[in-house]
């Protein structure tokens, strides 16, 4: 899949576990471990601003395009 998930690159950058992530946001760790690893085949625009909210970040800095050739 082109989108590549960068959430652990943000995490490390903000010192921040998943366990602290997951209270945050108020997703379960499941969740956010199959966002986390690429898993996902979808995010809810509240989801994602939640993110960034608690990361102090932009979507952008969490998800990437990069074409497959």
């Amino acid at each position: 899949m082109p989108i590549i998930v960068n959430l652990d690159v943000m995490m490390a950058k903000r010192k921040m576990s998943l366990n602290e992530l997951s209270e945050k946001v108020g997703l379960t760790l499941s969740n956010l471990s199959i966002l986390k690893t690429g898993k996902a085949k979808a995010i809810r625009f509240s989801t994602l601003e939640m993110i960034c909210i608690v990361l102090d970040c932009q979507p952008g800095d969490i998800l990437e395009y990069r074409e497959k050739w």
